[in-house]
Parts: structure tokens; sequence; C-alpha cells
């Protein structure tokens, strides 16, 4: 490491620059020249100035959970754990002011506390609350969108090291921008969110032929309760519906089953292990799957409990696992699912799905789940991947690595199962395994990318938010130009011990010349020379957000 930045690193209290990044599912893993845990704002300022002033890329990173490498650095990695506290709770309005590091389960606790919930939630809580939304987590339920629309506030801190506030009404632009980021226009650092009354959920899941499932769907399967999602297991073309609603009723634990404990999660583990060498025993491991995870055996069998709301809203997500996930018009969902079911069971006719099965065999089960953006009267996020104009229907092809072994075929399965979504107008999660879109098809896909865009070059116009990830999905490749001054490309990735990848970046070979080695964070100038207050009024001026 070049010698000025370890002078200034040995300023910094904390900063490692041994760690070793992976994500959840342990898919990737990177080396990070530098890892830190800022504790405050100033902190935080501190080494986005840094970073500016010798060219280094920023990743702020919470749980990991996603599966892509869009966490991936060999540059400076933040962490924002440590920058978690509640910081107001309002509670007539239930307005609540939060550090944006605060993680999902410690915000729920304490807001617990307080007689408070968050109005919906994914099925994790792992996340940190910036995290979460920033790459448009949902939940289940057509009476919710994603977890943005709950946003009032934010403050950002942009690659100047200047703090600004944005909400609906205040550089709306940079709101709608900031409110899906993807972690590329800043470093989130406060969070005003709209909270509800804590709530208790009673819920029941049952088992239903696919037939059923497909016949209710312009029935009420989606609204006759305010939460609902289905677990789609395609060879026994059976379904587990999952339904819940608010209510004052006590407590009420769900029945035990003695395989869904760590017995049943060994063997299961293990299982699909072996399939990863004999993959047509996955048909016969549903029923195992219905055991163990549902403690179901025959159509209608049924379980119900009553939890508190946000820990009835969790689900377990087992083991590492490849995730790819889209979202499609509600009304699509008939089509999209007896198109693919056509095709697990090599009904081409029925499927027109031009990829051969030739003994491909998937996991079970399938996750398809709703929500509903279209009625949210507050501004929508540039990259918001939902139907804006009704109801969202999302389908979650996971396949699981067990042990850190990829399943076979999963590529070609994930070319199948995204060739069909783009056919029914679909759009990826952001922070899953889509692997076939193009930055045209994304252009197409987001009429308003153009506006986010051009929102995060405002505002980091030297690229210190963007990595390889960023460049190869949305950012266009402009003849004659090349990389961002701080943009960081992936150089390669080879096989990780245990599984998954390791990835290494490129860094930039030169620092931005300082005056001296006694230059302090608080000598730093602005972007562009510019001192506090002055503006720039030239190309990528932060002018806007100041």
């Amino acid at each position: 490491m070049d010698s000025y930045v370890q002078w200034e690193l040995s300023r910094i209290d904390g900063a490692v620059t041994n760690h070793r990044h992976h994500t959840w599912a342990n898919t990737y893993r990177s080396f990070p020249e530098l890892y830190i845990q800022p504790r405050n704002s100033e902190e935080i300022q501190k080494i986005v100035k840094l970073a500016q002033k010798c060219r280094r890329r920023l990743v702020v990173v919470g749980c990991g959970h996603s599966p892509s490498d869009l966490t991936c650095t060999s540059s400076w990695m933040v962490n924002l754990d440590r920058f978690n506290k509640i910081l107001s709770i309002d509670k007539d309005s239930k307005v609540v002011v939060m550090q944006a590091g605060i993680r999902l389960y410690d915000l729920i606790r304490q807001l617990r506390e307080h007689d408070l919930a968050m109005p919906n939630l994914g099925s994790i809580d792992n996340q940190s609350i910036a995290g979460a939304f920033a790459t448009a987590t949902h939940g289940s339920s057509t009476r919710h969108g994603i977890l943005s629309q709950s946003v009032l506030s934010l403050k950002i801190m942009l690659a100047n090291g200047q703090e600004v506030t944005c909400s609906a009404d205040a550089k709306r632009d940079l709101f709608r921008a900031a409110l899906v980021s993807l972690g590329a226009l800043g470093i989130i650092t406060e969070v005003t969110f709209q909270m509800i009354p804590a709530f208790r959920l009673q819920w029941s899941q049952s088992l239903h032929p696919l037939e059923e499932i497909l016949g209710d769907w312009d029935k009420d399967l989606w609204t006759r309760t305010e939460f609902t999602r289905v677990w789609w297991l395609p060879y026994k073309k059976k379904a587990v519906k999952w339904r819940a609603d608010k209510t004052d009723e006590g407590l009420r634990q769900q029945p035990s089953n003695p395989w869904s404990g760590a017995i049943g999660f060994h063997l299961y583990h293990t299982l699909l292990y072996l399939s990863t060498w004999f993959p047509s025993i996955l048909p016969a491991l549903e029923r195992f799957v219905l055991s163990v995870q549902y403690g179901f055996q025959h159509d209608g069998d049924c379980t119900t409990a009553v939890q508190e709301g946000q820990t009835g809203l969790l689900m377990n997500c087992l083991y590492s696992q490849f995730v790819n996930e889209w979202a499609i018009p509600l009304a699509k969902g008939p089509e999209a699912v007896t198109r693919l079911s056509a095709w697990f069971h090599g009904d081409d006719e029925t499927a027109q799905i031009p990829y051969a099965l030739d003994n491909l065999y998937v996991h079970a089960p399938i996750e398809v789940r709703v929500t509903d953006t279209s009625t949210n009267p507050g501004p929508r996020p540039y990259l918001d991947n939902t139907v804006p104009d009704g109801p969202t229907l999302y389908l979650n092809a996971t396949l699981y690595r067990p042990y850190g072994r990829d399943p076979p075929g999963w590529k070609r399965y994930y070319e199948a199962f995204e060739w069909l979504m783009k056919e029914l107008g679909g759009r990826p999660h952001w922070a899953k395994n889509f692997c076939s879109v193009t930055k045209y098809e994304f252009r197409l896909m987001y009429p308003q990318m153009e506006d986010w865009l051009r929102v995060r070059s405002e505002v980091d116009p030297e690229g210190i938010f963007v990595g390889d990830w960023h460049r190869r999905h949305l950012l266009p490749d402009v003849e004659g130009k090349g990389m961002l001054p701080a943009e960081e490309r992936m150089v390669k990735t080879e096989p990780g011990r245990g599984g998954g990848l390791n990835w290494f970046g490129q860094l930039p070979g030169k620092l931005s010349s300082p005056h001296s080695s006694e230059e302090s964070f608080e000598m730093m100038p602005e972007v562009g020379g510019e001192k506090r207050g002055q503006h720039n009024t030239g190309e990528g001026t932060t002018e806007a957000y100041q």
C-alpha cells in the first residue's frame, strides 16, 4: 500500500487491512485493501475525503446477503454496524429517525419496546436498514409496496464529503435515485422511516394442488388476507399457501415437527449434496421437503400460529444458495407458472421456452410473492422494479449450494427462467443472481434509467462509488472514454477454497498528488476545489445537492 495511504490510515481508529469479505452464501469472496467501521458522521466524512484524495472506490456493506458480486472490492470497504443508533422516536406520528447501519433485527427489537413496528418486512432481518431499501427489498402483500415506500427522508454523504438531506419535498431527484441507490450515489447515513403500531400475526399454511392455486389466482388468493405467499413444489405440482392477518389473540406457537430440528436440517443438506452428483433424486426429495420444512403429507394439511408480527413474516433461508427473482405483472402469473411447470415436465409445446431441459433438475420450493406500489402517493424510485400501474408478482428460483457445491446446470436453468421472465415483461431483483440481462435491455426495462444515471454522475463524477457490477449492468460505455478516475474494475475471479469465487479488482496506480504529508482531512478541498458554500457550475456539478 502507498506510504501516503498508510500514513492517513494510521490516523483512523479501527482501520483493518487484512479483512476477508464474503457474501452470506459464500458465492463470492474479496479482499479489500481497507475495511473500516466508523462510529459517527465525522469519521464517515474523513473516509470519503481520503478516498477522493487517494482515488479509491468505497463499498458500503452490511450482512452481504446479496449473492452477486455487487459488494465485492479490492479497494476500501465500509461497514456501518457501529453506526447503528436510533436517534429519535415520535410516538404520536410514529416516525423514527435512525442511523443507516442499524440491522433490521436490532431495529425491530427496539421498536417493540415502544409498541411500534415496520409496516412490512422481507424474508430475513439480517440486513441493515439502508441496505434493505437500497436494493428494493420487499415483502409479500398487495397492501404494501417495497420497503423504500416507508422512507420519509434520507441523509447521504456525497463523494465530496458533504452530508445532504433529501426527501419528497427537498432534492426530490436525489431522493428518487437514493431510494434504490445500489450503493452508487454515496453513503446513506440517516433514515427517517414511517412506522406503525406493533402487531401480532395469525397465520396459517396449507398444502394444495397447483391447479387449485391457479384457479384461485384471480379470485381472492392474493387479497383475502393482508399477507400472502406461496411456495411452489414443481415436480409434485403442489403448493404451500401461507396467509396472515393482524390479530389481538394471544401468542400461539407453530406445532412442533420432529424433522424440523437439527436432524432434518443436516439430513436434507446431505441429500442436496448427493443430488449434485445424482440430480435425478431431486423430484423424490420434494416429499422430504414437505415433511421437513412444513410437516405436510396430504392435500389440505394445515398448521397455524400466532406470532409477533415481524417474527411471523420471517423465514429460514437454510443453506448457501443462488437466488434469481423477477418481478412481473401479477396478471401474468398463471401463464408464467403454467409455462415453467410445463418446461419442468418436458411439455415443450406448452412451455414455449427455447432451452432444452436435457436432464436438468431444480430445487424446491420456488417462492411466489406479491407487492403493490401503484397506490403509493409518494415519489417512485427511478430503479423501482415493480409494476407501476398494478400489483406485482415475484417469482424466486432458488438453487441451494450444499456445502458450497454449485448445483449442475444452474446457468442453463437461469437462462431459461430469465428468457421467460423477459418475455412476460419482467425485471430482475437488483440483489439477486440474474445472469443474462444486457445494458440495452435494462434501458428498455427502466424508462427513467437516464434520470438515475444523471443524478449519479452529478453527485459522484469521479466514480468513488462505482464498481464493476455497476459498469456491467448500468453505466454506459462511452466510446473514447475509459474508466472514471476512482472506478474499480474486476481483473479476475478464481475458484475459492470450499466453493464460490475469489474476486479481484484493479486499483488506480497513482494518488491525486497531496500537497504534503501533513495535509489533514480538515484541509482537504471539496470536489473540484470548491469550498463549502461555493458553487461549481461545470459538468458533473454537485451544486443542486449542496
